[in-house]
């Protein structure tokens, strides 16, 4: 059975502009870059289930704002041998539109994992090296929509099954009003 998760996905530049950073950072922990098309930013990792259906539902309801999230660091974790790009601020969008979706999913059932939500990219995989924190020059990755996606068991091949769009200004999910992106 494949596994399924939520994530933003990234425009072809910003994708591009991230596989750079991976081709550079990952022979410097002798690991495996991660190409630009599978470079995203998970959300909530559904693993194997048959339930796409119910999940698509779920995400029908959630509601966000478009924002933009400003990868500015790097850093590893070891025990999954994987470097990371990340932000060293995180944007309350962001922080809301995830922890809304992951209430929702759990309200309807879902077992997702139990750790914090630390928003990151990874850049590389199997790293031997697991040492690096560092700062990088920013990359800008306007974020308008959130993806159902699919994982290709035995391919590694990712598929996005569908998008809902962030809002643009009006109320966002606090009720404050948002500005118009």
């Amino acid at each position: 059975m494949a596994r399924h998760f939520f994530a933003f996905w990234p425009p072809v530049e910003t994708a591009a502009d991230l596989a750079r950073i991976a081709a550079d950072v990952a022979p410097r922990l002798d690991g495996r870059p991660v190409p630009a098309e599978k470079i995203h930013l998970t959300l909530a990792f559904l693993g194997e289930t048959d339930r796409v259906d119910d999940a698509r539902e779920i995400a029908t309801g959630v509601r966000g704002r478009p924002f933009t999230f400003v990868i500015d660091q790097l850093g590893t974790f070891r025990r999954a041998g994987v470097a990371w790009a990340g932000c060293s601020s995180l944007d309350p969008a962001l922080v809301r539109l995830q922890a809304s979706l992951e209430r929702a999913l759990r309200d309807r059932g879902f077992v997702l994992e139990e750790r914090p939500f630390k928003p990151h990219v990874t850049l590389a995989r199997k790293i031997q090296r697991v040492r690096l924190d560092e700062s990088l020059p920013p990359v800008h990755w306007r974020v308008v929509d959130f993806a159902l996606v699919r994982s290709e068991a035995g391919t590694g091949r990712y598929a996005v099954l569908d998008r809902w769009p962030l809002e643009s200004g009006g109320p966002d999910p606090e009720g404050n009003t948002a500005a118009a992106a």
